[in-house]
């Protein structure tokens, strides 16, 4: 683009060239940006150099615009305001925003407050549309290309992503309501891998909190990304399904199984809304984060 004109110009100028057209007079000019007299008698010789042309004159009743003044009035009418929306902070209004936000959430964050979130960014940003994805391997590979806005994810995270924590929760287990466990409040490890267990398979980095906390490897009989759909499987069986105690709370049947706490040598489980270090200040990513926020402490 070519910049013939404004690139040897002082835009710091503006300002007192909008007064001075305004006020047609240098000390009213002056008070009103802030200036000196004598500051705005220098800018006022600046300007004149710039447009070559005397701009204010004396006249009957004080100073009067000359008719390239005039001219230049009219259009900083329209100039300004534009330039203070420019500069200025950026203002986001949900209820007129017509956004698209992009989530991956796992089936646990879902079932937790996917939900909630919909329906209060519907209510608030009537406008704008929400997409959920299920979490998977290639989730931060899509946050870095810009496809997903925003995840949240219950290990810890690359380094090159910006993240919030939202919550803190922990372990438990549930088995059928005839298990030979079902007596048991707490499980210890013998327990655990006494039994055969339906693993929970998100993402590749996200399951190995539980393997990594015990001594050898369990028995997985099935592998599901599904945390809902594994407990309605334990019906009838010997299996053992491990996942975050606040899903206990969403279970379509929690009378229907027996919860047990996991051994205690299970790590706990913060959970982080992720994102691209891109979109820190961006005012509408900042309402979609806030807003998860609120529905997730």
């Amino acid at each position: 683009m070519r910049q013939t004109h404004i690139a040897g110009v002082d835009l710091n100028l503006l300002p007192a060239l909008s007064a001075l057209l305004e006020e047609r007079q240098v000390s009213r000019a002056a008070a009103r940006v802030g200036l000196s007299q004598p500051a705005m008698s220098r800018a006022l010789q600046r300007l004149r150099r710039t447009f070559d042309d005397a701009l204010l004159v004396p006249g009957r009743d004080g100073y009067t615009l000359t008719p390239r003044a005039e001219r230049l009035r009219a259009r900083m009418a329209g100039v300004m305001p534009e330039l203070d929306a420019l500069f200025g902070p950026e203002h986001f209004d949900p209820a007129t925003a017509t956004e698209s936000y992009r989530l991956a959430l796992s089936d646990y964050s879902v079932a937790l407050f996917g939900a909630d979130l919909a329906r209060t960014i519907h209510q608030r940003s009537p406008g704008s549309s929400v997409v959920y994805q299920q979490l998977d391997d290639e989730a931060f590979a899509e946050l870095n290309a810009g496809g997903i806005d925003l995840l949240v994810v219950g290990r810890p995270t690359p380094s090159q992503f910006a993240r919030q924590e939202l919550f803190t929760d922990h372990f438990v287990c549930a088995v059928a309501h005839d298990h030979p466990l079902a007596d048991r409040g707490q499980l210890s490890i013998n327990d655990y891998l006494a039994f055969p267990h339906i693993r929970i398979e998100i993402e590749q980095g996200t399951t190995h909190l539980i393997e990594d906390a015990l001594p050898g490897p369990r028995r997985v009989a099935v592998s599901t990304p599904f945390y809902t759909f594994a407990v309605d499987m334990l019906a009838g069986t010997d299996l053992v399904v491990t996942f975050p105690a606040r899903l206990v709370a969403k279970l379509a049947n929690p009378s229907g199984v027996r919860i047990l706490n996991a051994p205690r040598s299970f790590p706990q489980l913060p959970f982080y809304a992720v994102w691209h270090p891109r979109m820190d200040h961006d005012a509408s990513h900042l309402w979609l984060r806030s807003t998860v926020l609120e529905l997730t402490v």
